[in-house]
Order: structure tokens, then C-alpha cells, then sequence
């Protein structure tokens, strides 16, 4: 549905240009494209972390750990960061924080992440569809503005001195619908400005900002522990609102607003020519196809119809999985690293958060390497259930030997988070952005945002129930929460099945009409240049 209105140009953008006296090439802009919503994106995730970070502080379990004296808090490799202990007050920390405190402490605080991923995945879906017909930059601006009030808000409980349970509850869920307004936006604008070609390798390295977020938001939220946890949350929501200003300011979401035609409907490369743009002398590489800064938006399309592109429904149920077992990883994996001997020793929550980073240091070579070879190769599906498959023994060897030592347990911790995170950021990237621009879609209709939305909406279903299962799984024992993870990888691999052999038999040379993935993700767009 075409809204009838016109976007106008970022203001920065705006400021820079009667600076300089010229417009930036189109290359420029691709670049400023890629950090701006790196950097967003990064921020949407850094103020995810703290409710993992806070979670041994808020219920802690003195009792199964030895005397504070035998606690490490100086595991190997990365020096300072590692090595200074936590100066939370003892006496608080052994008490927690009403109400997660009690005996079902860890099955509330699951209710807490899944209160945030469910209206995070409910939200996706009008998300979606609303970035399709709103200004993106506009609509990216306010939902990051409004996150980043809602984290600080959760996190002033504790100034506040707030017990009640519907409180966090609250916060967490209004805090979600905003967080929805994230990923369909950056993949739709990246997608934008990015045509097919090398697409899955320039993804994959962009996606690094999922990972470089939840190393900061770990890092910011572990820095600021030591002076109350509500410290945790209201410093990402800070840093998060900040990002929000840098969007509004300087991005261009479509090509149109600055002079450029739409890459996606002019075969994808920019032609050498001059032009004005208002009353500038700007040199513009584009042909003109009547695009001006305001250029109306485009049509929209219906959650229905996007489904019905081939290939939509088997990628967002892969994701239900892949990101059950992902998120797991990131909402859990420092309350394990503090509640599970290393070598024989605990280590502080502090140190739990900081050495969780390494997950997702594997999981920036995971993205990037999912990418490239799914470039590479033209197979997609392949691509994400091979690593899917992979990640189950990774996960097994893991839990059973990461606790030989902490250089073990790193090195193990790392390989997992390659495995887990490279499918994730190749479906929420790469081949969300593939199907958004499939051929299927005929005239001035666009899907990014909406094909985005699905995937990722029922993708984060499963991010919500793996944290929610883990908080009952947990009293259970670990190991039942590793067996969840193979169960949930084993699922994701095998829903791709279909696609995978289609993608097999084009390799072979045959040909297969009805074929899901056939001009899934591996259509090309003649002379296109990146």
C-alpha cells in the first residue's frame, strides 16, 4: 500500500553535502550504509546482554559454589579484563533481588526473556510490513529511542527499589515490541543499496555487528556491575538511544532520497552521470529514472503473499530452531559459566560475562564464513544445515569436556559459537534479503522489510521458548539443557532437507520443476557491480 507521502533527506546528510559543496559517490554512501546500521544494529544487541549479565546477581546460588576465597577470577588468556574481581557488595549478591530470588528465581527470570521475545517476535510481523510502507529512517530512529527507554527503565527498578514481579515484566515486553523494529529495517535498507552479487560475504561480515553488540552490551553491562545492577541496563539503554540520534541524522535508507536510482530495479548498477541536486553541483552515478530526494515510497506487500515466495516458510521454521538454540547461548551462557566449575573452580559473575564474549567471537568467523561459502558454492540451504549439523557434536564436546580447563573450555566455547551463529546470520541476512527481492515479485511491489519480518518473527519464537525451557530445564540439570540444543540443531538442519537436495540435483545437473530453491537464492542480476 503506497503511502502517498515523501521522505526527505537526513539532515546530516543535508549539512555534509553544503559542506563539501558535492554529494558522495554512490561507493561512499554503501560504506556509510554498512556502519551506520552496523552500529545500530550492534546497539539493538549490546542492551539485550544485561538481563544474562545480572542473572546470577539477581538469583545467585551461594550454595552450590565453595567459599568466595577459592573463587578464579583470573582465567587465561585475555588479561585485564579477565582478571579484576568483582567489588559487588557480598552480603547483596548473596541475597539477590526479590522476587528472583526465591526457589523458582530461575524459572521467572526465563519468564523475563520470554516476555521480551515474545513481543519482540509478535511486534516483528507489523514491523515488517510497516517498514515496507513507512520511512525507514524514521521508524528505525523511534524504535531505538524507545528501546533504549525502556532498558533504563527496567534497569531503575533497582533505584527504585521496585520487588514486584509485573514490573520487569512490563518493562521487558515494551521494551521487545520496540526491539522489533531492528532487524527487518537494517536488512531492508542494506538491502537497498546492495544488489545479489557477493551478497551472502558482504552480509556475513556486516552481520558481525549481532556478535560485536552482545561483546559490548557484555562488557558495558559487567563494567558497571560493580555499582548496582540497575547500572547494567541503563548504560546500554543510553548508549542505545545515542544510536537512535546517529540514524536520524545521517541514514539514508533508500538510494532515492539522495539522487540515486533504486538499485533493485535497474539491474543493479550505478551508470557514471552528472546532475543537480538541489542547486548542487554533484556528481551522481546513476541513470535518471525520475528518483529525486522524496521520492514516493514503494508498494508494500501482505504477510500472505510474501509467505507464498518460494523458499520463506522452510528458512523461518529452520530459524524457530536455529535461533532457540542461539539464543539459549546468549540469554544463559554466562549464569552457566558462573554456576559450573572450570578446572575445578567458579569463577565470579563478572568474569562469567566477560568470557562469554569468546561465543561470539567464534560466532563473527561463523557469520563470515557461512557467507562466503554459500557465496561460493550458490547453495544456501546446504550451507545452513551443514553448519547446523555441525554444531551438534560441537555443543555435545563442549559440555562434556569444557570443564577440563579454562583454555579448553574457550577454545570448545568458540568452535560452538561458529557452528550455532553461522546459519543464524546467513537466514537473517543474506537469504532474507534474497527472498525480499525475488523475481516472483512483479512492478514497484518490495518485500524486504516484510520477508525479513517473517523469518525473523518466527525465528525469535524459538528464541523465546529456548530460554524459557532452559529455566525449567535447569533445575533438572545441564545436561538436559544440551540435549534441548541437539533436539532444537537436529530440527533446523532437517527442515531445510527439501532445499537441500534441490540445490544438489541443480548441481548435478538436473533439472527439478517444482523445486523450492530454484531461483531461491542464487538468481544473479546481470553486469551488476558492488
Amino acid at each position: 500500500m503506497a503511502t502517498g507521502s515523501k521522505r526527505k533527506t537526513p539532515p546530516g546528510i543535508l549539512l555534509l553535502r553544503r559542506i563539501r559543496g558535492r554529494n558522495w559517490s554512490p561507493k561512499t554512501f554503501r560504506y556509510a550504509i554498512l556502519l551506520i546500521t552496523f552500529i545500530a544494529y550492534a546497539c539493538y544487541h549490546a542492551s539485550r546482554k544485561p538481563s544474562s549479565i545480572v542473572k546470577s546477581v539477581l538469583h545467585p546460588e551461594p550454595s552450590t559454589k565453595p567459599p568466595r576465597e577459592h573463587i578464579n577470577t583470573y582465567p587465561w588468556p585475555v588479561g585485564n579484563v579477565f582478571v579484576k574481581e568483582e567489588e559487588t557488595d557480598a552480603d547483596h549478591v548473596n541475597k539477590g533481588w526479590e522476587p528472583f530470588n526465591g526457589k523458582g528465581g530461575t524459572s521467572r527470570l526465563g519468564e523475563i526473556d520470554v516476555a521480551f521475545l515474545a513481543c519482540y517476535s509478535l511486534g516483528m510481523y507489523v514491523a515488517g510490513h510497516l517498514g515496507d510502507t513507512l520511512d525507514l529512517r524514521l521508524f528505525l530512529t523511534w524504535g531505538m529511542i524507545g528501546s533504549g527507554f525502556f532498558v533504563g527503565l527496567f534497569g531503575m527498578g533497582y533505584f527504585w527499589d521496585v520487588h514486584a514481579f509485573w514490573f520487569f515484566l512490563v518493562m521487558q515486553m515494551a521494551a521487545g515490541l520496540f526491539q522489533a523494529t531492528g532487524w527487518p529495517s537494517v536488512v531492508a535498507v542494506v538491502g537497498n543499496w546492495f544488489g545479489k552479487r557477493k551478497r551472502g560475504l558482504i552480509m556475513g561480515i556486516w552481520n558481525a555487528h549481532t556478535s560485536v553488540g552482545n561483546i559490548c552490551g557484555s562488557l558495558i553491562a559487567a563494567g558497571v556491575l560493580e555499582y548496582g545492577w540497575g547500572w547494567s541496563f541503563i548504560a546500554p539503554g543510553f548508549v542505545m538511544s545515542l544510536g537512535g540520534v546517529l540514524v536520524y541524522l545521517f541514514l539514508a535508507a533508500y538510494p532515492e532520497d539522495v539522487g540515486f536510482p533504486d538499485i533493485n530495479s535497474n539491474s543493479g548498477k550505478f551508470i557514471k552521470r552528472k546532475r543537480d541536486i538541489e542547486e548542487v553541483d554533484v556528481e551522481v552515478e546513476g541513470e535518471s529514472s525520475g528518483s529525486e530526494p522524496g521520492y514516493e515510497n514503494k508498494t508494500g506487500v501482505g504477510l500472505l503473499q510474501a509467505c507464498m515466495i518460494p523458499g520463506v516458510i522452510p528458512f523461518a521454521l529452520c530459524l524457530f530452531f536455529s535461533k532457540l538454540v542461539a539464543y539459549t547461548f546468549l540469554y544463559w551462557l554466562p549464569f552457566y559459566l558462573s554456576q559450573t566449575p572450570i578446572g575445578g573452580e567458579y569463577m565470579s559473575v563478572k568474569t562469567a560475562g566477560n568470557l562469554s564474549t569468546l561465543f561470539d567471537v567464534g560466532g563473527i568467523v561463523g557469520g563470515i564464513l557461512a557467507g562466503y561459502v554459500s557465496d561460493k558454492f550458490k547453495a544456501r540451504a546446504t550451507t545452513a544445515a551443514t553448519f547446523m549439523y555441525a554444531a551438534i557434536p560441537a555443543m555435545l564436546v563442549y559440555h562434556f569436556y569444557g570443564g577440563v580447563s579454562q583454555t579448553v573450555n574457550i577454545l570448545l566455547m568458540m568452535v560452538a559459537g561458529l557452528f550455532v551463529n553461522g546459519p543464524y546470520a546467513l537466514i537473517t541476512t543474506a537469504v532474507s534479503a534474497d527472498l525480499g527481492t525475488h523475481k516472483s515479485l512483479q512492478g514497484d511491489s518490495r518485500a524486504l522489510a516484510t520477508v525479513t519480518a517473517i523469518i525473523d518473527g518466527t525465528g525469535s519464537a524459538g528464541a523465546a521458548l529456548g530460554p524459557l525451557l532452559t529455566g525449567f530445564l535447569s533445575t533438572l540439570g545441564w545436561q538436559a539443557v544440551f540435549y534441548m540444543l541437539v533436539v532444537g540443531a537436529l530440527c533446523a538442519g532437517l527442515l531445510l532437507t527439501r532445499l537441500v537436495i534441490a540445490e544438489i540435483r541443480e548441481k548435478l545437473g538436473y533439472v527439478d520443476e517444482v523445486s523450492t530453491s530454484e531461483p531461491l537464492l542464487n538468481e544473479r542480476v546481470a553486469g551488476e557491480s558492488v
